[in-house]
């Protein structure tokens, strides 16, 4: 890839309107930068919108995965979490990070998420968690497993990094889990340039986070009693610096907070947007050659998903090739590089799994691509994605 790339992965979507928003934030006669009353704010709002009862704002996506994770073996102990074996990197990591097991499962290629036989064949009396990742928009959901994860109370973790606004039957995606967790790098559906959230209608889970994303600080907790019985215990130490938790600096900034405020005023309307050009590229494929066929209910697009129905090496070799001198920009593999069992650091610290126990997850790691779907996306980029894939064989 280089400069001169006509059809971007994305283009930046901080408008001027959030940057004028931002001047005048900074105008104020002395502006307190880090975290503080815009970022609560952004925090409330979000709630709001989703509809969950507390929201938690972090510095990145993946500073969103380690503090669940983290919190969650606070709260339910060492085990196995259950996860997708397509995911960005920074799902696994925070399991391994926080000291649990991640148990890897194949996908359901309509959905590209966890497919629901291989999550259930994989519970046992040692999952802690199952985290699915909802990936480029679409809804990973599956009621069966919902209630069979209430039943055996396991939470469910929902990364909704890249599905921000999509809906399972009538309540969004990042609602519905016993946790969730969203991303707002500029490339996503909104963006605070690097920020992270993590809801849930679990206070007690959400205070534990407030205080592990700024150093695991009792005085981050907003629970008043909480904060008094910590620090009553502790009389040898100064009531502004008792740590409860070993953890990080993840906090956000008041930036972050103005950027989050504007951004998700028109969130709503840009889904919509992505939607429509999902849409269009559907109609421009080929059905013979391309999968056509997605959990589109509830969509929230994110990329463009180019999957070929049957392993070819040949044929993805040309369609490579006609993306490249055509100038679009791709990404094979999907999300986060692919099949993360191939990756380095999994084989490094879980070891080799038998990749015949992942078809569908190998599919589309060899035959799986993104385009960039963005809300300003001129029309005409469809008849000339059709002009490129047309008459391959």
């Amino acid at each position: 890839m280089n400069e001169e790339i006509v059809w971007p992965l994305m283009s930046n979507n901080i408008s001027r309107f959030d940057l004028d928003n931002i001047i005048e934030f900074l105008k104020q006669e002395n502006p307190k930068l880090t975290h503080g009353p815009k970022v609560i704010e952004f925090e409330e709002l979000w709630s709001n919108w989703l509809g969950v009862s507390n929201s938690c704002m972090v510095n990145s996506g993946s500073s969103a995965n380690d503090i669940t994770m983290m919190a969650l073996k606070e709260m339910y102990g060492e085990g196995e979490v259950i996860v997708p074996a397509l995911t960005w990197v920074s799902d696994i990591a925070s399991v391994l990070n926080a000291g649990l097991r991640p148990v890897l499962v194949d996908i359901n290629r309509s959905s590209l998420g966890a497919e629901k036989g291989a999550i259930l064949r994989a519970i046992s009396k040692d999952t802690r968690a199952v985290f699915l990742t909802h990936i480029l928009g679409f809804d990973a959901l599956d009621d069966e497993v919902i209630e069979e994860l209430r039943v055996r109370n396991i939470p469910l973790i929902e990364d909704v990094c890249e599905s921000h606004g999509a809906m399972h039957k009538e309540r969004k995606l990042g609602a519905i889990g016993y946790a969730s967790n969203f991303s707002f790098y500029y490339a996503h559906h909104m963006s605070t340039i690097e920020g992270g959230m993590i809801s849930s209608n679990d206070e007690e889970f959400v205070d534990i986070c407030r205080m592990m994303r700024s150093h695991g600080l009792v005085r981050e907790s907003r629970n008043a009693a909480k904060r008094r019985v910590i620090i009553e215990n502790h009389p040898d130490l100064n009531p502004e610096f008792v740590f409860q938790y070993a953890s990080h600096n993840m906090r956000p900034t008041e930036i972050n907070g103005v950027l989050g405020i504007n951004q998700l005023k028109r969130l709503d309307e840009n889904v919509k947007k992505r939607n429509h050009n999902f849409e269009r590229f559907l109609d421009v494929l080929d059905p013979k050659l391309f999968q056509t066929e997605f959990q589109v209910e509830g969509m929230s697009n994110y990329a463009l998903t180019l999957i070929l129905k049957k392993p070819d090496f040949s044929l993805r070799d040309v369609i490579e090739s006609r993306l490249k001198k055509s100038r679009i920009e791709f990404r094979r593999g999907l999300s986060g590089g692919g099949n993360q069992l191939r990756q380095p650091y999994f084989i490094q610290r879980v070891g080799t799994l038998d990749l015949k126990n992942f078809p569908n997850v190998e599919h589309v790691h060899n035959f799986g691509w993104y385009l960039g779907n963005y809300p300003d996306m001129p029309i005409s980029n469809f008849s000339f994605l059709s002009e490129v894939l047309n008459g391959l064989k």
